[in-house]
């Protein structure tokens, strides 16, 4: 994941986020806000709809392949949606604040 994602939009210096999922209020460098551009539902369902298609095919796949007991399925499975989920969120807060930014700059003053 390139750094620059988790960056100001603006001026490329400051943090976008205050801990795992939480987007700064402003901009620490150049003032810019931040907080209330953020994209409500929408990282979330490309989240859902991205980590739930590779895990239904990856799922899919080890049943056809190694037919696995249940348990392994879930030992599998259950990790990878937390953590594909935590990270796929926190990337496409970012690109979507990014997107909003770069088509709409004059809405962020």
């Amino acid at each position: 994941m390139p750094n620059a994602l988790f960056k100001c939009p603006r001026c490329g210096q400051g943090k976008l986020y205050r801990g795992l999922l939480t987007i700064v209020e402003q901009c620490s460098e150049c003032g810019l806000p931040l907080a209330q551009h953020e994209q409500g539902d929408g990282p979330a369902f490309f989240a859902i709809l991205l980590i739930g298609a590779l895990t239904a095919i990856g799922a899919a796949i080890v049943e056809i392949k190694y037919e696995p007991p249940f348990w392994l399925h879930a030992a599998i499975w259950i990790p990878f949606i937390v953590i594909g989920t935590l990270l796929s969120l926190r990337v496409l807060k970012a690109a979507l604040i990014v997107v909003q930014y770069r088509v709409k700059g004059e809405d962020f003053s």
